[in-house]
């Protein structure tokens, strides 16, 4: 492995984000999850979790879009709500759903530097109540045109950037390594077999 190969590793691990994490839950669409893994990875998310409680887990993920992110990822697969935001909730303190509802917070509201998940749901249908009862609060993404929603994986995108903007002031990136030396060490191990 060339020094340049492993200064990008270590300067990618230092830049993960160990309590941010996303949960898509029945999203229909396997590029729409490949989109989403690219942006974790842009933002630094290494954790995420995919839901499936209504059609069967997806064998793959749009193999041209995700090729690039997943292998650099840890995804957790469910099929079970609870045994999901249970798990979740083992390591994030607040649970935030996407959820168009009057006590609906705005995105630009929430506290995204702290410990925690964000849920999106299916394209058609949305969060499941099942779901929502087990979350900490809705938030929306304000908008101002006629159509009041995003595509899942723009949605997840502005989000990110959202919570990249809080935890950059708060000095979350280009520090000091934020994931547990064990972990850290782990992925780097793993990370070095894709040379």
């Amino acid at each position: 492995m060339t020094p340049e190969r492993t200064a990008r590793i270590t300067s990618v691990l230092n830049n993960r984000q160990p309590d941010l994490t996303v949960i898509l839950e029945n999203v229909h669409d396997p590029h729409n999850i490949s989109a989403v893994m690219r942006s974790c990875d842009a933002v630094g998310i290494q954790e995420i979790y995919v839901l499936m409680t209504v059609m069967p887990r997806h064998n793959s993920y749009g193999i041209n879009a995700a090729a690039s992110a997943m292998k650099w990822l840890t995804i957790h697969h469910f099929d079970n709500t609870e045994e999901c935001m249970t798990a979740v909730r083992k390591k994030y303190d607040k649970i935030y759903a996407t959820h168009l509802e009057a006590d609906a917070h705005s995105l630009y509201e929430l506290d995204l530097a702290q410990r925690v998940a964000l849920v999106f749901g299916n394209e058609h249908a949305g969060v499941t109540k099942e779901c929502l009862e087990l979350c900490d609060g809705n938030f929306i993404i304000p908008q101002v045109g006629m159509v009041q929603s995003l595509n899942v994986s723009v949605a997840c995108a502005v989000s990110f950037y959202e919570a990249f903007r809080q935890r950059q002031v708060k000095g979350y990136y280009g520090g000091e390594a934020r994931l547990p030396e064990g972990q850290w060490k782990e992925l780097a191990k793993e990370w070095r077999m894709y040379e």
